[in-house]
């Protein structure tokens, strides 16, 4: 069993792919967090690079989905002193087969087909999309070059959606994501900037929510 956001269990049978990037050249742990969406970034390049052209796409903050389903999704941590932070970048993929009976759909690899890749074939073909997603991140791009490719793959842009947040469910039009990659949503009261929460998409959007 894998540890998923918020210390949460995410079920890993054999054959999915569960692998940590370890990344020490974090001068300033204030932009550890856009680490989050490299990784989304070089994930999206690994899926099309090793599976084709599907219907992949990135939830944010931290879900990679296929068709609509969960496929898989990144956690950040940070250890070790302020003065040197090491970070390091979960992520996890369902290849060959995805956890049943949660409350959301979730969606495997294997799904698509013959052309699926193996864990070892796409864990190859998503360490050198990180090295390339890094090379943006850290050249003048920085993350202006980052969060552009992640908001073309991100889900839902422009449509109604629900998150969830420690204390309230907000609900409001996805306008993508900030100059820092919080959420920014549109509501009927007006824009609302949202550093952390899940964002439920499709009939969830609106389930019970109130605003």
């Amino acid at each position: 069993m894998g540890r998923g956001r918020l210390g949460r269990n995410w079920m890993s049978p054999p054959g999915n792919l569960y692998a940590s990037f370890i990344y020490g050249d974090l001068h300033d742990v204030r932009v550890a967090p856009e680490l989050g969406f490299v990784a989304g970034v070089a994930a999206m390049r690994a899926l099309r690079a090793s599976a084709g052209s599907q219907s992949f796409k990135l939830k944010w903050p931290n879900d990679l989905l296929l068709e609509g389903a969960k496929l898989g999704g990144i956690l950040l941590e940070c250890v070790g002193p302020p003065a040197a932070p090491v970070a390091i970048i979960g992520v996890g993929v369902n290849v060959v087969s995805a956890p049943e009976g949660l409350p959301y759909p979730a969606r495997a690899l294997a799904d698509i087909g013959a052309g699926a890749p193996s864990a070892s074939a796409f864990f190859a073909q998503l360490s050198d999309s990180l090295l390339e997603a890094l090379d943006i991140w850290r050249s003048g791009e920085g993350f202006a070059g980052i969060r552009t490719e992640w908001s073309a793959d991100a889900a839902a842009v422009g449509e109604e959606v629900r998150v969830a947040l420690n204390d309230e469910t907000v609900v409001g039009r996805f306008d993508g994501v900030d100059q820092i990659g919080r959420l920014v949503l549109g509501t009927r009261h007006g824009r609302r900037v949202i550093e952390a929460g899940d964002v439920l998409l499709g009939p969830r959007a609106t389930e019970g929510a109130r605003q």
